[in-house]
């Protein structure tokens, strides 16, 4: 080998050496602190950056993008003295990356730390309700108290999230029966309020149905109220159109007195006080009949006697007559005569009548 050759080699791989050493190349959302002699320099920013050989030194690379950090579950005591286990999600950025790498030797460890403290000086205010029903409280506390305390270490935290809180297992069965007991009664409470409103339809229903009905029994009773006055007004008209007399009038008032024992109430019924005036006009009707027959039976009975008085006068033994027995006689035969009579004066008032109403029928239409 030539030994000029040597000598060129050498001075290569030193310079290689020198501009591997000299050149730093940063990637995006990274940041390289660099220390000269064991002493912080700066901060190299992504791209293509140059430093002294053998003089300086990357120190830390640390990440500036938002980080997750979730912790294991920490024990906290709660202010009725329940121990529950809670999780955390932290999000944090680092803002100074001189800082974060000199101001703390750990800087996740010094955030867990400062986590469970802070959560155990909250939830230590707290019962076991109000620590279930208020984390997004609690949240805003860990992160004023968090934000607060790493601003000097180079880190601002974003968020901080509560992921689970574990009580006791007896807490959770003393909670699942208190929460049955809450849906039990829920369901009862709308179990009752269902029939509660079913009831009031079906009562609204009831008296909507009463009142239409009484509404409809009320227009039909003015309807047949109406068609009867209307009928009693065309009777009236027809009655003294006809000029009917008083016999026939009476005899049909006489004829209406059966229906009144027809209706439902039969163990009581009134009799008006027109019934004599009809009774005397009937019997008026039928007077001249009936003394003409009790005439003819005093005449009779007249002769009768005069017949007895000249046979006794005569003195003929003329059989006895018992006391009374020809004027029972009489009185009997009178009696069917009159009956006859009256029957007979009956069906012609009774003949007129529907005569009457005959001749009324084509008045009406």
């Amino acid at each position: 080998m030539d030994p000029v050759v040597i000598p060129i080699l050498v001075a290569a791989l030193v310079v290689v050496f020198l501009v591997a050493a000299t050149v730093r190349i940063v990637p995006q959302a990274r940041r390289y602190n660099i220390e000269r002699f064991g002493r912080y320099r700066r901060t190299l920013q992504p791209g293509l950056n140059f430093v002294l050989p053998v003089a300086d030194r990357v120190n830390t690379k640390l990440d500036v993008r938002e980080q997750v950090y979730s912790s294991d579950p920490k024990p906290v005591i709660t202010e009725d003295n329940l121990v529950v286990n809670i999780d955390t999600v932290l999000y944090y950025q680092i803002t100074d990356p001189r800082a974060a790498a000199y101001e703390v030797a750990d800087y996740l460890q010094a955030i867990d730390q400062l986590t469970v403290t802070t959560l155990r000086n909250v939830i230590g205010s707290m019962d076991l309700e109000a620590t279930l029903t208020s984390r997004e409280e609690i949240n805003a506390r860990l992160r004023a108290v968090l934000d607060d305390a790493t601003g000097k270490w180079g880190i601002r935290v974003n968020r901080v999230e509560i992921k689970a809180i574990d009580p006791p297992n007896t807490i959770k069965e003393a909670m699942e029966k208190q929460m049955r007991a809450e849906r039990d009664k829920r369901a009862a409470i709308l179990h009752a309020e269902g029939e509660r409103q079913a009831k009031i339809l079906t009562a609204e229903g009831t008296k909507q149905k009463d009142i239409l009905e009484a509404q409809g029994t009320q227009q039909a009773m003015i309807l047949r109220a109406d068609g009867e006055s209307k009928a009693v007004e065309l009777v009236f008209q027809a009655v003294h159109r006809n000029n009917a007399d008083a016999k026939v009038l009476a005899y049909k008032y006489l004829e209406t007195l059966p229906h009144l024992a027809q209706s439902d109430n039969n163990t009581f019924w009134v009799i008006p006080g027109e019934l004599t005036e009809a009774i005397r006009t009937v019997t008026t009707a039928f007077g001249d009949q009936s003394a003409g027959a009790g005439l003819s039976a005093s005449a009779e009975r007249e002769d009768a006697a005069a017949d007895v008085t000249d046979s006794d006068k005569d003195g003929v033994g003329a059989p006895e007559i018992e006391p009374n027995s020809t004027l029972a006689l009489d009185a009997v035969a009178a009696a069917d005569e009159a009956a006859k009579q009256a029957a007979a004066a009956v069906s012609d008032a009774k003949a007129e009548a529907e005569a009457a109403g005959e001749t009324r029928l084509p008045g009406r239409r």
